[in-house]
């Protein structure tokens, strides 16, 4: 379940998100390659790509687009990045990337399990190579999966999905 608004000032416990990547490295993968990378992040580096999305927005979108992102972006407790290692084969970047999705997933389970929300984002911000400076790593070697944002929900959205027997096929 994708959380939009979180309590405000309200950070979660380290030890949990730890866990929480804990659970994400066990996701299948094939070969054993494990190329998920996860970037915890501090003060210093949310405030940097805070300031970095208010610029894109202000640039694509105006002062007052840029203003409302700058203060809801500000006010999120949590903030995470996954990358995944880069590979010259199709293929293997392929299962790679799947790989990390997956590890995601158990990841946003395991928070959710916690009463801890996540939104995994892959907006403008993250595929600007000066993101890639600010969380230190080397856009040659690995891509951003999502930047993820946590904390704890202060509203719940109602979800709906299409029951199973409209998605699946039996085949004789």
């Amino acid at each position: 379940r994708t959380i939009h608004e979180f309590r405000p000032g309200e950070l979660p416990p380290r030890a949990t998100i730890i866990e929480a990547i804990d659970a994400a490295r066990w996701a299948p993968n094939h070969h054993l390659t494990e190329p998920w990378h996860f970037y915890l992040l501090g003060p210093e580096t949310i405030r940097e790509i805070v300031n970095l999305n208010t610029g894109i927005v202000k640039i694509n979108k105006g002062d007052k687009a840029a203003a409302i992102k700058q203060e809801r972006w500000s006010a999120i407790p949590g903030w995470l990045v996954m990358t995944c290692d880069r590979s010259e084969d199709d293929l293997r970047a392929r299962e790679d990337y799947a790989a990390c999705c997956c590890a995601a997933q158990n990841m946003m389970l395991y928070l959710y399990n916690a009463g801890i929300g996540v939104k995994w984002t892959t907006g403008d911000v993250t595929r600007d190579p000066r993101f890639y400076d600010l969380i230190w790593a080397d856009p040659s070697a690995e891509e951003v999966v999502g930047l993820f944002w946590y904390g704890y929900a202060d509203v719940i959205p109602t979800a709906s999905r299409k029951p199973a027997g409209q998605l699946m096929v039996e085949l004789p």
